[in-house]
């Protein structure tokens, strides 16, 4: 999920190049159909064929009336994004503390207009000072590095996700870290990966997009199935949800169909998370955060196979 702190939401996006009529008219819809050209054996076809393309449009998101962000994702369930995005980026320290959302859809894309407690829009105006003058990117506003890996280790089972912590505050105290979510198996990890690879529709439909869910110890169903372009948007999408549903996150596992980057497993741990499955490879950085937080870090969770990265004691 690439995001870019901008002076104007209404400019940024007039500056996008997705801004133009033809693309914007789409913008409520998940795909569209466009004639195109194959190719094959090598040879161009003549005649042209239907075909689904997935819809990238321009979010932004602003917080009490102040633009933060714009993003680029499939325009739905975007406020479960905006809730999975508040809570995984530490904007916001609990659910509470998201007053209302509201979307607008303009000519130029969509704005989500997020009111936050005073308290949180303090820190992030801070956040923002420091951010001045730096080129953007995916860890902006950490003050140190030291500060990019200051997260909470994830909870003990009991904990039901309604209490979190910004990057920039301290950890607490450590967890058993052999605790595991009860009665989950790998069996059943492995049946709810493989059960959402069936599930994502939009996927099916485009081949253009990532999908994210839970899956509840003790079952092999995957639940908050989310879709979009970007897979840092698809799992917010799905960590919002659950929070929005009031679901305890530490009870189960999350699910990604996409690679485990560092900010992948930084969301699952602000989310209080204890369990990562990816269907392709970690990263070396991703790893290393996972064994930092407590996260059991699986990888290439394929059919009956899995590599497990971090934290195997859990199974």
């Amino acid at each position: 999920m690439d995001k870019v702190v901008i002076p104007d939401s209404t400019a940024a996006l007039k500056g996008s190049a997705l801004a133009e009529p033809a693309a914007l008219s789409a913008a409520v819809e998940r795909s569209r159909h466009l004639r195109v050209n194959r190719v094959r054996d090598g040879i161009l076809q003549s005649q042209t064929e239907n075909d689904a393309v997935a819809v990238e449009t321009p979010v932004a998101v602003e917080f009490n009336e102040i633009n933060h962000a714009v993003m680029l994702a499939t325009p739905d369930d975007l406020e479960d994004f905006v809730w999975g995005f508040c809570l995984t980026e530490g904007i916001v320290r609990s659910s509470d503390d998201i007053r209302d959302i509201e979307q607008e859809r303009t000519a130029l894309g969509i704005i989500m207009h997020v009111q936050i407690s005073p308290a949180c829009m303090q820190f992030l105006k801070e956040r923002r000072r420091q951010m001045a003058g730096r080129t953007a990117c995916g860890l902006c506003g950490v003050e140190t590095l030291a500060a990019v890996r200051r997260l909470p280790p994830v909870a003990p089972p009991s904990r039901t996700g309604n209490a979190y912590l910004s990057v920039n505050e301290p950890p607490a105290q450590h967890h058993d870290l052999h605790a595991k979510p009860a009665g989950m198996t790998l069996v059943q990890l492995l049946q709810a990966m493989d059960a959402l690879r069936a599930q994502q529709a939009l996927h099916q439909e485009t081949g253009a997009t990532h999908a994210a869910a839970w899956v509840a110890a003790g079952s092999q169903s995957p639940s908050f199935i989310r879709e979009d372009v970007g897979r840092h948007n698809a799992l917010d999408k799905t960590i919002g949800a659950l929070l929005r549903n009031s679901q305890p996150i530490g009870q189960g596992a999350l699910l990604v169909s996409s690679r485990a980057s560092f900010e992948m497993v930084q969301k699952a741990a602000m989310a209080g998370c204890p369990v990562l499955a990816a269907v392709s490879a970690p990263t070396s950085a991703a790893i290393a955060l996972a064994e930092e937080t407590g996260i059991t870090l699986l990888g290439f969770t394929r059919g009956q196979q899995a590599t497990i990265y971090a934290h195997p004691q859990r199974f």
